[in-house]
Order: C-alpha cells, then sequence, then structure tokens
C-alpha cells in the first residue's frame, strides 16, 4: 500500500500525467503489428470503465484507476481516428485522366506548384475504388489556368499510392496520408485546364485566402512577400525551395509555420490593443472587464486565423493551447501552467491521435514545458531586482530562445538529422521582428484594408520579411551552420521523453529517477547502428555502408529515398557525390559490390533481364530491377515481385552471415494488401520483422 500512499500524497501534481498516459495509450496502438480486432476494443472499453470504477469508489486507489482508464482512453482514441478516416487508395499505377476540385495549392520538395484534388474522377475506376484526395504536382509548362481553391480542373496525370517508408524504422509517409485521406500522389505534365469555376459559397475560407495572398503579393514583390503572405495566410505556394531551405539551415522554419508562436503573436497584439484601448474610454473601462472582453475577442481573432490558415495540424495545435489559456483568463484562473498545457495536450491527442507521432507536436510541446518550468525555476530578483530594466526584454528573449532551442533540439535532430549550430543567434536577430513587425502589422493590414490604408503597414511587414530572409540566407551559408546527426533507435526517442516528464513533473528524490531512461536514451541514440546495405522500393537504387560513408549506386534517380538514407546516416553529401565513393564497379546499369565477403550484382535499365543468366554464374545474390517471367533456377534473386512484398530492404552483416529486415511486415489499415514471397534461401536464414 506504501506506493499508492505515496501516489495521494502527490497527487497535486498527478494531473499532467493524465495527458501523458494517454499519449502512451496512443503510442502503443501504433506500435502494433496487426489491427486489432472488435475484442480489444471491448476490453479497452472495460478497462475505462474499470479504471474509472476503481477511481470513484477508493480514493486511495485512485491514481492507479486514473492512470489504466487514460491509457485505454488513449489506445482506443487511436483506433477509432484510424477507422473514422479509413478511405481507399490505388492498388495500381494509373495514367489518364483525373477530374477533381482543387481543394489546396502549395509546393513540392522539387519547387513544383502542387494540387491537391477532392471530388475525384479517375476513368474506368469506380466510386468506391477511387480515393477522396489525390495529389499532382505540375510539371513542365502550366500557363493556361491560376489555379483557385474550389475550381474543377481536368488533366492527365500518372498516380500510384502513396509511398511507405524508405527503409525499415523511417518515417511512414503512406501512413500519415492515410490520416490526410490522401489516396494517391503523382505528377502531370500536360496542361491543367479549367473545367467549372468555383460555385458561390464553395470553400469560401480557402478562396478568402487566395484573395487576401494575392493583395499582399500585388503590394510586396518577390519571396518577402512570399513569405509575409505565408505566414499570415497559411498560402505557402510562392515560397521557393530555395528559401525554405535556407529558412531550414537557420532554425527559422518555425517562423512560417504558423504554429504557436504566430498565433500567440498575433492574439497577444489584439488582447493589448483591445484591453488597454477599451481602457483609455472611462464609460467603458468603469463598467466592463476590459480583460474579459480583450480575451474573447482575441479568441474570435484566433479562430479566424485557425480557419484562414488552413487548420493545418501545428495551427489547430496553437489554437488549443491559446483557446486553454484565454479560457484560464476568463474563469480568473493562472494562464500559463503545466496544467493548462496537459489539457491542451489531451484535447489535441484525443481530436487527431495521430498527431502524437508529427514532429510539430513534439517540438510544440517540448518547448512550451520547458519555457514554463525554466522560467519558473528561476528567482524572479535576478532579472527584475539585479538587471536594469531596459536589458530585462533582451535578457528574456535570448533566454527564452535558448530554453526552447535546447528542449526542442532532441526531436529536430531525430526527425530531420540535423542540428543548425547557429539556431539561437538566428532567432534572437529575427523573433523580435516577427513579433513586433510582422504580425502586428498584418492585423493593422486588415482593419485599414476597407479605406485603403493597408498598403502602409503592409510596406512595414515587408521590411520585416526582408531582414528575416537576409539573416536565413546569411546564418545558412556560414561555414558549419548544419551538424548532421544520425537516426537514433526507433526507442530512444520514447524512452527519452518519457526520462524527461518524470524529472519535470515528479519532486523529492525520487525525481532523480528520470535521469536513468534519459541517459539510456542517449546509449540508445549513441550505439544505433545503420544497415551495411540499403535497397530501394523498386530496386533501382542501392546504398552500400564503407569507411568514407554510404556509396549509392547511381548518380540520379530515386533521389527521395537517396535523400533520407544519406540523412539517417548523418550525411549531408547529395546524391551526386555519394555516387563516386568506392563501393560500387561495374558500367551503368551492372553495379557489382562486395557484401560479407559474397559477390552482388544490382541489374538495372532496359537490359536487365538479358544479363540475368550470365550473372548468375558468379554472383551470390543478383538484385534485379525487374520482374522476370522464368527466372533461371537456384539463382539467388531479389526482383520487383520480391520488393513490392517486403519493400526497401536493409541488409545487416555480422560473424554469423547476412541478416535481412524489410519494411513491410506490420498488417494495419494503412498497410498496402498481403502478398506472399520467397526469399532467396541465402538470407532467408534469419529474417527479422520490419520495424514500426
Amino acid at each position: 500500500m506504501a506506493p499508492l500512499e505515496a501516489l495521494q500524497t502527490a497527487r497535486g501534481l498527478l494531473f499532467p500525467w493524465i495527458a501523458v498516459l494517454i499519449g502512451c495509450g496512443i503510442g502503443i496502438w501504433f506500435t502494433l503489428e496487426s489491427e486489432p480486432g472488435a475484442g480489444s476494443y471491448a476490453l479497452a472499453a472495460l478497462l475505462v470503465a474499470g479504471g474509472l470504477g476503481l477511481g470513484w469508489r477508493s480514493e486511495l486507489a485512485r491514481p492507479l484507476g486514473l492512470a489504466v482508464a487514460a491509457l485505454a482512453i488513449g489506445w482506443s482514441a487511436a483506433g477509432i481516428r484510424a477507422h473514422s478516416l479509413d478511405a481507399p487508395m490505388l492498388t495500381f499505377r494509373y495514367y489518364g485522366p483525373v477530374e477533381g476540385r482543387i481543394v489546396k495549392i502549395d509546393r513540392s520538395q522539387s519547387d513544383a506548384l502542387r494540387l491537391t484534388l477532392d471530388q475525384v474522377v479517375l476513368q474506368r475506376v469506380s466510386p468506391e475504388r477511387t480515393p477522396l484526395r489525390v495529389r499532382v504536382s505540375l510539371q513542365g509548362e502550366q500557363d493556361w489556368l491560376k489555379p483557385t481553391p474550389g475550381q474543377v480542373v481536368i488533366l492527365t496525370a500518372h498516380l500510384a499510392a502513396p509511398e511507405g517508408p524508405v527503409e525499415p524504422g523511417a518515417f511512414d509517409f503512406r501512413r500519415m496520408a492515410f490520416f490526410d485521406q490522401l489516396g494517391a500522389v503523382g505528377y502531370t505534365r500536360t496542361p491543367v485546364l479549367l473545367l467549372e469555376e468555383p460555385t458561390d459559397g464553395a470553400l469560401p475560407i480557402d478562396r478568402l485566402r487566395t484573395w487576401l495572398t494575392l493583395g499582399m503579393l500585388a503590394h510586396m514583390e518577390g519571396q518577402p512577400g512570399a513569405f509575409a503572405a505565408g505566414a499570415m495566410t497559411g498560402d505557402r505556394s510562392a515560397i521557393t525551395e530555395d528559401t525554405v531551405q535556407a529558412l531550414r539551415d537557420s532554425s527559422l522554419a518555425h517562423l512560417l509555420a504558423i504554429s504557436g508562436m504566430n498565433m500567440a503573436f498575433l492574439t497577444a497584439f489584439v488582447f493589448a490593443l483591445f484591453r488597454y484601448g477599451l481602457a483609455l474610454i472611462p464609460f467603458i473601462a468603469l463598467r466592463v472587464n476590459t480583460k474579459k472582453v480583450a480575451a474573447l475577442v482575441s479568441l474570435a481573432v484566433a479562430l479566424f486565423y485557425l480557419l484562414l490558415s488552413g487548420a493545418n495540424v501545428a495551427t489547430e495545435r496553437a489554437f488549443i493551447m491559446i483557446a486553454v489559456l484565454l479560457g484560464a483568463v476568463l474563469l480568473d484562473r493562472r494562464a500559463l501552467t503545466l496544467r493548462s498545457v496537459a489539457v491542451a495536450a489531451m484535447i489535441l491527442l484525443l481530436l487527431k491521435p495521430e498527431s502524437l507521432l508529427e514532429p510539430g507536436f513534439q517540438m510544440s510541446f517540448a518547448a512550451t514545458v520547458a519555457l514554463i518550468v525554466g522560467f519558473a525555476a528561476l528567482d524572479g530578483s535576478i532579472y527584475r531586482e539585479r538587471l536594469p530594466r531596459w536589458l530585462m526584454p533582451v535578457f528574456t528573449l535570448v533566454l527564452s530562445s535558448l530554453i526552447g532551442g535546447l528542449s526542442t533540439a532532441p526531436y529536430a535532430a531525430a526527425h530531420f538529422n540535423r542540428f543548425t549550430d547557429y539556431g539561437l543567434l538566428a532567432n534572437v536577430l529575427t523573433v523580435p521582428v516577427m513579433g513586433a513587425v510582422i504580425m502586428p502589422a498584418g492585423a493593422v493590414a486588415a482593419l485599414l484594408a476597407p479605406i485603403g490604408l493597408a498598403w502602409l503597414p503592409l510596406w512595414f511587414m515587408e521590411q520585416g520579411a526582408r531582414w528575416i530572409l537576409f539573416v536565413a540566407h546569411w546564418i545558412a551559408g556560414l561555414e558549419g551552420a548544419v551538424t548532421a546527426i544520425p537516426a537514433p533507435g526507433p526507442w530512444a526517442l520514447p524512452v527519452f521523453t518519457l526520462g524527461a516528464i518524470w524529472l519535470i513533473l515528479w519532486r523529492g528524490r525520487v525525481q532523480l529517477l528520470g535521469l536513468l531512461p534519459v541517459l539510456a536514451a542517449l546509449a540508445l541514440w549513441v550505439t544505433a547502428e545503420r544497415p551495411v546495405l540499403l535497397v530501394s522500393g523498386d530496386g533501382r537504387l542501392l546504398g552500400l555502408a564503407g569507411p568514407e560513408g554510404r556509396a549509392l549506386s547511381a548518380p540520379k534517380g530515386g533521389g527521395f529515398a537517396a535523400e533520407n538514407w544519406l540523412q539517417n546516416d548523418g550525411d549531408l553529401l547529395p546524391q551526386a557525390k555519394a555516387a563516386e565513393r568506392p563501393g560500387f564497379d561495374g558500367p551503368k546499369g551492372e553495379r557489382w559490390f562486395t557484401l560479407a565477403g559474397l559477390r552482388v550484382v544490382s541489374l538495372t535499365g532496359k537490359g536487365a533481364e538479358a544479363k540475368l543468366a550470365r550473372v548468375c554464374v558468379e554472383a551470390a545474390l543478383v538484385i534485379l530491377a525487374a520482374e522476370p517471367e522464368l527466372p533461371p533456377e537456384d539463382c539467388p534473386l531479389i526482383d520487383q515481385r520480391t520488393l513490392a512484398a517486403t519493400g526497401p530492404l536493409a541488409i545487416w552483416t555480422d560473424a554469423g552471415g547476412i541478416l535481412i529486415e524489410p519494411t513491410k511486415g506490420a498488417r494495419r489499415l494503412w498497410s498496402p494488401p498481403a502478398r506472399e514471397v520467397e526469399l532467396p534461401s541465402l538470407l532467408a536464414s534469419d529474417l527479422r520483422p520490419a520495424a514500426q
């Protein structure tokens, strides 16, 4: 009973753990190898009822009962959400006419304009098999049409289902597409033709966003205008990849994302404007609580900003946080506490459980919690009494940037495999401009637009954007601006997070136990091994680890896989340079290499099948980027038929021989249809399941 009594005495500190345990339940659901059945959800419902009942009947056992209920609630919420979003995904490659309504316009990594369509019609594909949404990159000349949300268009496109991870344990793009109800992605090289103009009342918020963006771009030219419009409306279609990369390499990409900071700057400006503006009117100030009026107006502005910006996950997360804080103001409670952060986390996790896996969720809450704890731990006299008044804003800015940067660094390194060495300097130079110039100027421009004076605040906004982009390009161009970080093992980040949460939420000597998982996570990270050989999902690209880094079998083609492989290695080299590393020999289309003392060959290109009989004589293993009808007997072969079932492969070597790890293995709602395949006996002696 002693542990229960200890929990009872600490019950004032336990509320944030409910959000943590809901997150743990969600995480457990996502790690399952197969989709749970109805019996599992019935058991979860019993656990919820039993846990709540235990907490109701016994005050001593209440923490334990609520913990069980929170775990089961998180687990169930993830499953309910996934089943509610289950929608068709293409099971084949499609080429032909695509008709649909434009609902989103952005840019791909290759800087091509990209359209997301709903109300999709595909030729000779039945409605029940047609994806709810498709995303198409526009390549070649596309001057026929200026895309606008709500337009119904037709184009000829190559489509396929979203790809899964590029290697075992990597980020699952197919899972992300599933939760976005995106059933196909592809590209078109033919002009996009207009079928129908937007109907009256169709997508009014999206059309307003486009109208505002075009209006801002008319007054602010070039990338400064594109940046300012993207920060205010969420429309980033005019921002080039070069600008985005500079913002990433300088740790300023968060300024472009409409997340907590942007929402906080805007609502803080509106709150101050109304509170102090109303205070100047004695008749109102003496009769109305101006603080609560300002909170209500700020909440309405935040809601409008959420809708205008497209209501993506980052903006929803920011809105929920702001709504909780403003709700505390309306209820005369302290606004910024760990309890309020926990409430915001619970709301978001229950509404969108998949957000737990997203870098934005993890980094946002890590920074918020760290800032609350960090400033609470400081003695107020340090900066309120000893520092000059004029130095307090500078001290607060530098300290908040430092705390925010350090708290998000592990998550940025794990997800993006990079650490921006001069990020603190870049943020100190730009965050004040974002908060004091760009966001207020945008709000003032909206107020002055009806009388034709928006150009004045937009001029100030443009100058602020120019400064931010100047700093971004300057910092990104410095030598050593980015340090590459290898990917951690699959459990390193969850273990680190739980340890850090323990250190923050617990009190007393037991608090130090949180250091154990933190240190264990760092050890897992440092000792994580990378595969010796990586094979892409189509067999056209291989990556072989060597003393100089990973060598790639081709200087171009499969660029997405190549980029992610090298990033996960902690390697900043581009694909073309990595292809020059030693490891592969032989002509293009027939690349030989040595793996654990065995000669292996990769065959690609049009003549690949014709070479198969010859190379099988001397190769211990053949990796073929084709599907031969009659492969030679007794030829250890991995072809595209095999890879269609296994997905990209990771191959390891040790004293016992060669180990192979397929990417596909789990059978979840977003998984592709199962296909049975027999792996070459040379490698199948020790087949490991895919990492999740």
